[in-house]
């Protein structure tokens, strides 16, 4: 079954950090640009931030920039998102994408189911 899965996810105090991370089953995920959507209860799904097959390439939206860090390790087809400093507004349901390029990202592809992230004020 070709599946991500993501876990990390939990309760955390403003200000705090968490570390997400994005496994693929059933497909090597190295061929792949991968990363993070969310969606806040209430709101429309949002991109947070994506990498490219290689690593060597990233972005970031706006309101996590200099906060968040997307990594991978393609050896174990996994992809990570380092959250620090963590706001209330951070709040949401945090999910895990792939495709075959950032441009591509949340058009098709994988999807995990996501994981759960609550900051508390």
């Amino acid at each position: 079954q070709l599946q991500l899965v993501e876990s990390g996810g939990g309760l955390v105090q403003h200000g705090g950090s968490l570390t997400l991370s994005c496994a693929a089953s059933g497909f090597a995920l190295n061929y792949y640009a991968s990363g993070w959507f969310r969606q806040a209860p209430g709101k429309e799904r949002e991109g947070v931030s994506c990498i490219s097959s290689s690593g060597r390439s990233t972005n970031y939206a706006d309101f996590v920039k200099g906060r968040f860090t997307i990594s991978r390790d393609n050896a174990k087809s996994t992809v990570y998102l380092q959250m620090n400093s963590l706001k209330p507004e951070d709040t949401a349901v945090y999910y895990c994408a792939a495709a075959a390029t950032c441009s591509n990202l949340g058009y098709g592809g994988y999807w995990g189911k996501g994981t759960l992230v609550t900051v508390s004020s």
